[in-house]
Protein backbone atom coordinates (compact mmCIF):
# COMPACT_ATOMS: atom_id res chain seq x y z
CA UNK A 1 0.00 0.00 0.00
CA UNK A 2 2.95 2.19 0.95
CA UNK A 3 4.71 1.48 -2.29
CA UNK A 4 1.38 2.43 -4.39
CA UNK A 5 1.05 5.74 -2.38
CA UNK A 6 4.46 6.45 -3.03
CA UNK A 7 4.18 5.72 -7.33
CA UNK A 8 1.01 7.84 -7.04
CA UNK A 9 2.54 10.38 -5.81
CA UNK A 10 5.44 10.37 -8.50
CA UNK A 11 2.76 9.96 -11.09
CA UNK A 12 1.06 12.69 -9.97
CA UNK A 13 4.18 14.67 -9.57
CA UNK A 14 5.56 13.85 -13.12
CA UNK A 15 1.69 14.74 -14.46
CA UNK A 16 2.18 18.16 -12.58
CA UNK A 17 6.08 18.32 -14.78
CA UNK A 18 4.26 17.79 -18.28
CA UNK A 19 1.56 19.90 -17.25
CA UNK A 20 3.74 23.05 -16.12
CA UNK A 21 5.76 22.90 -19.59
CA UNK A 22 2.54 22.73 -20.97
CA UNK A 23 1.65 25.86 -19.20
CA UNK A 24 5.16 27.15 -19.70
CA UNK A 25 4.47 27.03 -23.41
CA UNK A 26 1.60 28.89 -23.78
CA UNK A 27 2.23 31.29 -21.24
CA UNK A 28 5.66 31.92 -23.63
CA UNK A 29 2.97 32.59 -26.73
CA UNK A 30 0.99 34.94 -24.28
CA UNK A 31 3.83 36.98 -22.33
CA UNK A 32 3.94 40.65 -23.54
CA UNK A 33 7.14 40.40 -25.66
CA UNK A 34 8.80 40.32 -28.83
CA UNK A 35 12.42 39.05 -30.07
CA UNK A 36 13.77 40.81 -32.51
CA UNK A 37 16.72 40.38 -34.84
CA UNK A 38 18.58 43.53 -36.53
CA UNK A 39 21.69 44.46 -38.60
CA UNK A 40 19.89 48.04 -38.54
CA UNK A 41 22.03 50.99 -37.23
CA UNK A 42 22.32 52.64 -33.66
CA UNK A 43 20.22 55.32 -34.74
CA UNK A 44 17.41 53.54 -36.07
CA UNK A 45 17.04 51.17 -33.42
CA UNK A 46 17.27 53.82 -30.76
CA UNK A 47 14.13 55.88 -32.47
CA UNK A 48 12.01 52.98 -33.54
CA UNK A 49 11.93 50.37 -30.85
CA UNK A 50 11.29 52.55 -28.04
CA UNK A 51 8.46 54.07 -29.68
CA UNK A 52 7.36 50.87 -30.19
CA UNK A 53 7.62 49.50 -26.84
CA UNK A 54 5.69 52.86 -25.61
CA UNK A 55 2.89 52.97 -27.52
CA UNK A 56 2.20 48.81 -27.54
CA UNK A 57 3.57 47.99 -24.09
CA UNK A 58 5.33 45.17 -25.37
CA UNK A 59 9.12 44.55 -24.56
CA UNK A 60 11.54 43.84 -26.96
CA UNK A 61 14.57 42.09 -26.51
CA UNK A 62 17.16 43.11 -29.25
CA UNK A 63 19.88 40.99 -31.04
CA UNK A 64 21.93 43.14 -33.48
CA UNK A 65 24.59 41.66 -36.04
CA UNK A 66 25.09 41.91 -39.73
CA UNK A 67 22.80 40.36 -41.85
CA UNK A 68 24.68 37.54 -42.97
CA UNK A 69 25.45 36.92 -39.21
CA UNK A 70 21.72 37.06 -38.17
CA UNK A 71 20.86 34.50 -41.33
CA UNK A 72 22.63 32.11 -40.21
CA UNK A 73 21.45 32.13 -36.56
CA UNK A 74 17.72 32.16 -38.40
CA UNK A 75 19.06 28.77 -40.49
CA UNK A 76 20.10 27.05 -37.13
CA UNK A 77 17.25 28.07 -35.04
CA UNK A 78 14.69 26.87 -38.05
CA UNK A 79 13.26 24.06 -35.95
CA UNK A 80 12.77 25.65 -32.80
CA UNK A 81 13.32 29.48 -33.51
CA UNK A 82 14.11 31.78 -30.76
CA UNK A 83 13.45 35.38 -32.67
CA UNK A 84 10.13 36.92 -33.89
CA UNK A 85 11.04 39.67 -36.59
CA UNK A 86 13.78 40.59 -38.42
CA UNK A 87 14.20 44.12 -38.68
CA UNK A 88 16.06 45.08 -41.98
CA UNK A 89 18.09 44.06 -44.57
CA UNK A 90 17.64 44.39 -48.63
CA UNK A 91 14.75 42.68 -49.97
CA UNK A 92 17.16 40.53 -52.56
CA UNK A 93 18.26 38.79 -49.17
CA UNK A 94 14.67 38.60 -47.98
CA UNK A 95 13.53 36.75 -51.26
CA UNK A 96 17.14 34.49 -51.23
CA UNK A 97 15.85 33.25 -47.56
CA UNK A 98 12.24 32.92 -48.44
CA UNK A 99 11.95 29.91 -46.44
CA UNK A 100 12.57 31.70 -42.68
CA UNK A 101 9.74 33.89 -43.02
CA UNK A 102 6.52 33.78 -42.38
CA UNK A 103 3.65 34.83 -44.64
CA UNK A 104 2.01 38.71 -43.71
CA UNK A 105 0.83 41.50 -45.15
CA UNK A 106 0.06 44.51 -43.14
CA UNK A 107 -3.03 46.10 -43.47
CA UNK A 108 -0.91 49.77 -43.43
CA UNK A 109 0.77 48.15 -46.91
CA UNK A 110 -1.83 50.06 -48.82
CA UNK A 111 -0.42 53.19 -47.63
CA UNK A 112 2.81 52.83 -49.27
CA UNK A 113 3.60 53.94 -52.69
CA UNK A 114 3.20 52.40 -55.84
CA UNK A 115 6.60 49.98 -56.46
CA UNK A 116 7.29 49.89 -52.59
CA UNK A 117 5.19 47.49 -51.53
CA UNK A 118 4.65 44.15 -50.35
CA UNK A 119 4.58 42.09 -53.75
CA UNK A 120 6.09 38.84 -51.99
CA UNK A 121 3.45 38.02 -49.50
CA UNK A 122 6.50 37.58 -46.25
CA UNK A 123 8.63 40.62 -46.52
CA UNK A 124 7.65 44.21 -45.75
CA UNK A 125 9.58 47.35 -47.21
CA UNK A 126 9.47 50.20 -44.54
CA UNK A 127 11.71 52.64 -45.95
CA UNK A 128 14.16 53.25 -49.25
CA UNK A 129 17.77 54.18 -50.16
CA UNK A 130 18.42 56.11 -53.20
CA UNK A 131 21.71 56.25 -55.39
CA UNK A 132 23.15 59.95 -54.92
CA UNK A 133 25.80 62.51 -55.74
CA UNK A 134 26.93 64.30 -52.67
CA UNK A 135 28.80 67.47 -53.36
CA UNK A 136 31.20 69.71 -51.49
CA UNK A 137 29.73 73.23 -52.20
CA UNK A 138 32.91 75.00 -51.02
CA UNK A 139 35.03 72.94 -54.03
CA UNK A 140 32.97 72.50 -56.62
CA UNK A 141 33.32 76.37 -57.86
CA UNK A 142 31.81 77.04 -61.66
CA UNK A 143 31.71 73.14 -62.44
CA UNK A 144 27.72 71.99 -63.10
CA UNK A 145 27.01 68.74 -61.71
CA UNK A 146 23.32 67.88 -61.73
CA UNK A 147 23.55 63.92 -63.09
CA UNK A 148 26.01 61.16 -64.23
CA UNK A 149 27.08 62.83 -67.53
CA UNK A 150 28.33 65.71 -65.47
CA UNK A 151 30.88 63.46 -63.70
CA UNK A 152 33.26 63.25 -66.68
CA UNK A 153 33.76 66.80 -66.86
CA UNK A 154 37.53 66.86 -67.15
CA UNK A 155 37.77 69.48 -64.50
CA UNK A 156 36.75 66.68 -62.53
CA UNK A 157 39.20 64.54 -62.88
CA UNK A 158 40.96 62.66 -60.09
CA UNK A 159 38.36 64.63 -58.07
CA UNK A 160 35.53 61.66 -57.67
CA UNK A 161 35.39 59.02 -54.88
CA UNK A 162 34.06 56.48 -55.34
CA UNK A 163 34.17 52.78 -54.06
CA UNK A 164 34.94 49.22 -55.70
CA UNK A 165 31.31 47.70 -56.54
CA UNK A 166 33.20 43.96 -56.19
CA UNK A 167 33.17 44.75 -52.34
CA UNK A 168 30.86 47.68 -51.81
CA UNK A 169 27.02 47.32 -51.57
CA UNK A 170 26.79 51.22 -52.87
CA UNK A 171 28.90 51.16 -54.98
CA UNK A 172 27.64 48.28 -56.89
CA UNK A 173 23.98 49.99 -56.31
CA UNK A 174 25.37 52.92 -58.62
CA UNK A 175 27.00 51.13 -60.95
CA UNK A 176 23.53 48.94 -61.91
CA UNK A 177 22.17 52.72 -61.26
CA UNK A 178 24.62 54.54 -63.59
CA UNK A 179 24.48 51.37 -66.21
CA UNK A 180 20.32 51.07 -66.33
CA UNK A 181 20.40 55.34 -66.33
CA UNK A 182 23.04 55.72 -69.29
CA UNK A 183 21.85 52.68 -71.08
CA UNK A 184 18.67 51.47 -70.64
CA UNK A 185 20.15 47.86 -69.22
CA UNK A 186 22.40 46.02 -67.90
CA UNK A 187 24.51 45.22 -71.02
CA UNK A 188 23.78 47.69 -73.59
CA UNK A 189 27.11 48.66 -75.40
CA UNK A 190 26.27 52.50 -74.69
CA UNK A 191 25.83 52.05 -70.67
CA UNK A 192 29.24 50.21 -70.24
CA UNK A 193 30.78 52.97 -72.85
CA UNK A 194 29.99 55.61 -70.19
CA UNK A 195 31.30 52.91 -67.49
CA UNK A 196 34.88 52.76 -69.25
CA UNK A 197 34.57 57.09 -69.40
CA UNK A 198 33.68 57.21 -65.23
CA UNK A 199 36.49 55.44 -65.06
CA UNK A 200 38.93 57.23 -66.61
CA UNK A 201 37.77 60.48 -64.57
CA UNK A 202 38.31 58.74 -61.58
CA UNK A 203 42.15 58.50 -62.03
CA UNK A 204 42.92 55.36 -60.59
CA UNK A 205 41.39 56.65 -57.62
CA UNK A 206 39.22 53.98 -55.12
CA UNK A 207 38.15 54.50 -51.94
CA UNK A 208 38.68 52.16 -49.27
CA UNK A 209 35.06 51.85 -48.58
CA UNK A 210 31.39 53.33 -48.47
CA UNK A 211 32.31 55.42 -45.26
CA UNK A 212 35.34 56.52 -46.89
CA UNK A 213 33.35 57.97 -50.05
CA UNK A 214 30.73 60.14 -48.34
CA UNK A 215 33.54 61.58 -44.98
CA UNK A 216 36.02 62.62 -48.15
CA UNK A 217 33.83 64.72 -49.71
CA UNK A 218 32.52 66.58 -46.55
CA UNK A 219 35.85 66.44 -45.51
CA UNK A 220 36.94 68.34 -48.90
CA UNK A 221 39.03 65.51 -50.10
CA UNK A 222 36.71 65.40 -53.16
CA UNK A 223 34.46 67.47 -55.26
CA UNK A 224 31.83 64.89 -55.52
CA UNK A 225 30.99 61.25 -54.45
CA UNK A 226 29.13 58.42 -55.66
CA UNK A 227 27.36 57.35 -52.84
CA UNK A 228 23.78 56.69 -51.16
CA UNK A 229 21.23 58.64 -49.52
CA UNK A 230 21.38 57.78 -45.74
CA UNK A 231 24.56 59.47 -44.88
CA UNK A 232 24.57 61.91 -47.34
CA UNK A 233 21.27 63.60 -45.70
CA UNK A 234 23.21 62.97 -42.60
CA UNK A 235 25.58 65.65 -43.31
CA UNK A 236 22.96 68.43 -44.98
CA UNK A 237 20.73 67.48 -41.68
CA UNK A 238 24.15 68.29 -39.66
CA UNK A 239 24.77 71.61 -41.86
CA UNK A 240 28.41 70.57 -43.21
CA UNK A 241 29.19 72.17 -46.65
CA UNK A 242 27.98 69.77 -48.79
CA UNK A 243 24.63 68.95 -51.31
CA UNK A 244 22.59 65.77 -52.49
CA UNK A 245 22.29 65.73 -55.97
CA UNK A 246 19.93 62.83 -57.30
CA UNK A 247 20.89 62.03 -60.77
CA UNK A 248 18.98 63.93 -63.43
CA UNK A 249 19.01 60.68 -65.86
CA UNK A 250 17.39 58.60 -62.83
CA UNK A 251 18.04 57.42 -59.11
CA UNK A 252 17.36 54.09 -58.41
CA UNK A 253 15.92 53.65 -54.85
CA UNK A 254 16.17 50.29 -53.30
CA UNK A 255 14.07 48.99 -50.41
CA UNK A 256 15.16 48.01 -46.58
CA UNK A 257 12.82 45.24 -45.48
CA UNK A 258 11.33 43.47 -42.30
CA UNK A 259 10.01 39.92 -41.88
CA UNK A 260 7.88 37.61 -39.79
CA UNK A 261 9.88 34.69 -38.78
CA UNK A 262 8.46 31.30 -39.50
CA UNK A 263 6.68 30.40 -36.45
CA UNK A 264 7.53 33.11 -34.22
CA UNK A 265 6.78 32.55 -30.51
CA UNK A 266 4.73 35.90 -30.29
CA UNK A 267 3.81 35.60 -33.68
CA UNK A 268 0.77 38.53 -32.12
CA UNK A 269 3.40 40.42 -31.35
CA UNK A 270 5.16 40.39 -34.31
CA UNK A 271 2.39 41.24 -36.55
CA UNK A 272 1.49 44.35 -34.12
CA UNK A 273 5.68 44.95 -35.11
CA UNK A 274 5.42 44.94 -38.66
CA UNK A 275 1.83 47.45 -38.68
CA UNK A 276 3.94 49.79 -36.65
CA UNK A 277 6.92 50.53 -38.68
CA UNK A 278 4.24 51.16 -41.11
CA UNK A 279 2.31 53.65 -39.07
CA UNK A 280 2.00 56.91 -39.66
CA UNK A 281 3.98 57.95 -36.54
CA UNK A 282 6.85 55.24 -37.03
CA UNK A 283 7.36 56.55 -41.13
CA UNK A 284 7.19 60.26 -39.48
CA UNK A 285 10.11 59.31 -37.56
CA UNK A 286 12.25 57.89 -40.57
CA UNK A 287 11.51 61.05 -42.56
CA UNK A 288 11.97 63.80 -39.78
CA UNK A 289 14.38 62.27 -37.03
CA UNK A 290 16.01 59.71 -38.80
CA UNK A 291 17.26 60.34 -42.58
CA UNK A 292 15.89 57.28 -44.12
CA UNK A 293 13.60 57.75 -46.53
CA UNK A 294 9.75 56.66 -45.39
CA UNK A 295 7.25 54.79 -47.87
CA UNK A 296 4.14 55.74 -46.55
CA UNK A 297 2.69 58.19 -48.98
CA UNK A 298 1.20 60.75 -46.47
CA UNK A 299 4.55 60.43 -44.20
CA UNK A 300 6.65 63.68 -43.63
CA UNK A 301 9.72 64.91 -44.30
CA UNK A 302 12.49 66.88 -42.80
CA UNK A 303 13.97 70.07 -44.92
CA UNK A 304 16.75 67.98 -45.36
CA UNK A 305 15.19 65.75 -47.37
CA UNK A 306 13.92 66.03 -50.95
CA UNK A 307 10.75 65.18 -51.71
CA UNK A 308 9.90 62.36 -53.94
CA UNK A 309 8.30 65.15 -57.04
CA UNK A 310 11.77 66.61 -57.12
CA UNK A 311 13.68 63.09 -57.86
CA UNK A 312 13.68 61.16 -61.30
CA UNK A 313 13.01 58.06 -59.64
CA UNK A 314 13.84 54.92 -62.48
CA UNK A 315 13.57 51.14 -61.32
CA UNK A 316 16.18 48.58 -61.11
CA UNK A 317 15.15 45.00 -62.55
CA UNK A 318 16.54 43.26 -59.22
CA UNK A 319 15.71 40.43 -59.96
CA UNK A 320 18.01 40.11 -62.92
CA UNK A 321 20.70 42.23 -60.95
CA UNK A 322 20.40 39.82 -58.05
CA UNK A 323 21.13 36.51 -60.59
CA UNK A 324 23.92 38.31 -62.90
CA UNK A 325 25.92 40.01 -60.02
CA UNK A 326 29.17 38.42 -60.56
CA UNK A 327 28.88 38.51 -64.17
CA UNK A 328 28.37 42.39 -63.72
CA UNK A 329 31.16 43.11 -61.19
CA UNK A 330 33.17 40.66 -63.24
CA UNK A 331 32.52 42.71 -66.19
CA UNK A 332 33.80 46.11 -64.11
CA UNK A 333 36.94 44.73 -63.03
CA UNK A 334 37.99 43.52 -66.53
CA UNK A 335 36.92 47.73 -67.61
CA UNK A 336 39.14 49.49 -64.54
CA UNK A 337 42.12 47.50 -65.33
CA UNK A 338 41.92 48.05 -68.64
CA UNK A 339 41.38 51.73 -68.40
CA UNK A 340 44.16 51.60 -65.51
Amino acid sequence: MKKMSMLLVACMLVLGALSGCGNSESSKEKENKLVVYSPNSEEIIKTIIPMFEKQTGITVELVTAGTGEIIKRLQSEKQNPYADVMFGGSMAGYRENKALYEPYVSPNDQDLIEGHRNTTGFATPYISDGSVLLVNKNLVGDIKIEGYADLLNPKLKGKIASADPASSSSAFAQLTNMLKAMGGDYESEQGWSYVSELVKNLDGKIASGSGAVHKSVADGEYVVGLTYEDPASTYVRNGAPVEVVYPKEGAVFLDAASGIVKGAPHMDNAKKFIDFILSQEAQDAFGTQLTNRPLRKDAKLGDYMTPYSKINMIDEDTDYVSEHKSKIVEKYTDVFTSVK
